[in-house]
């Protein structure tokens, strides 16, 4: 991290700058060759707002856009890189890439590209937490997206917890698009927030795209859910900046509905924050974009270098 950072918001901004350069580097990639991958640009201050809201002994589970949850959470991003190449210095020795990575010293139990799949997991997980089987205390913090939410799972999931007072947070990243298809096509109520309150939930919608709302009202959900072990839920209303997955055009995206939000881009509205605010200039801004800039360079060049898999190693950790 650059040793210019001093404000904890500065750690913010520079987490959510390197996520995004990360992402547009695996964009880059693609184009050259390398596995398809779904990135969260204009996501990032969710991530950031509430994986920084969690402590080491709580769990994650995420879903196919997951690099902004997994660096926001400490992540190597060679490491990361080297995964979604199918490299063996990647976190799962290349046999995820980039849609089922697992990272147990993270705490991140599962990604999964199958929609809602993470929240039929996530009761479990937080049984086994209050069982002792984790951390004592632990919570888990499931993300998923407005899609996932249209899918009955998650009202399954809602029920349990409720039922059984499970220690979850569940976090909808509400981007608006499911794939190709606009949120407002599919839902007849498009409060999500309300659909979990139905469930007897305390649930909140948040603008997903200012990270200092998001961390604010995720360490007080985060703090209630350890007091008292009930399961809680967030709206976070975000904007998919890019394509469902690379290299899709978004030729069904408004523009003008894609213009209001990028407008109003998490980054931008972090930076020019603490700019009038006074914790940032125009030098550290300068030094910052330049640390980022080198770190993707060296992640791009680790993965590059990483060994290609054994084949003899193909069914490792197949059975148990």
């Amino acid at each position: 991290m650059n040793s210019l950072i001093g404000h904890p918001r500065l750690r913010g901004l520079d987490t959510m700058m390197l996520i995004r350069a990360y992402e547009e580097r695996l964009a880059i990639l693609q184009q050259q060759g390398a596995p398809g991958t779904c990135t969260s640009v204009g996501q990032e201050a969710c991530a950031v707002g509430v994986i920084g809201a969690l402590e080491s002994r709580d769990r994650i589970i995420t879903n196919h856009r997951s690099a902004a949850h997994l660096i926001a959470r400490g992540a190597e991003p060679p490491r990361l890189m080297a995964e979604v190449l199918g490299r063996v210095d990647g976190y799962c020795g290349g046999r995820s890439g980039t849609l089922h990575i697992s990272a147990s010293e993270l705490g991140v139990v599962l990604t999964s590209t199958i929609v809602g799949a993470g929240l039929s997991l996530a009761p479990g997980v937080a049984l086994a937490q209050i069982m002792g089987q984790g951390e004592k205390g632990g919570i888990v913090a499931v993300f998923f997206g407005d899609g996932a939410a249209c899918e009955g799972i998650l009202h399954e999931s809602l029920n349990l917890a409720r039922q059984w007072e499970l220690p979850i947070l569940f976090v909808c990243e509400n981007n608006q698009w499911q794939a190709y298809v606009h949120r407002l096509e599919t839902m007849a109520d498009e409060s999500i927030f309300n659909w979990a309150r139905g469930h007897g939930l305390e649930a909140e919608r948040v603008d997903g795209n200012d990270a200092d709302a998001v961390g604010e009202v995720a360490r007080q959900t985060v703090a209630a859910i350890r007091a008292d072990g009930r399961p809680r839920f967030l709206e976070l209303l975000t904007y998919r900046q890019r394509g469902h997955f690379e290299p899709d055009d978004q030729a069904y995206v408004d523009k003008a509905e894609l213009n209001r939000w990028l407008n109003h881009d998490p980054i931008a509205l972090m930076r020019d924050r603490l700019m009038a605010e006074g914790h940032l200039d125009a030098s550290t801004l300068a030094s910052l974009e330049s640390e980022v800039g080198e770190r993707i360079d060296a992640a791009d060049a680790f993965a590059q270098a990483s060994a290609w898999p054994d084949p003899k190693q193909l069914l490792d950790f197949v059975y148990a």
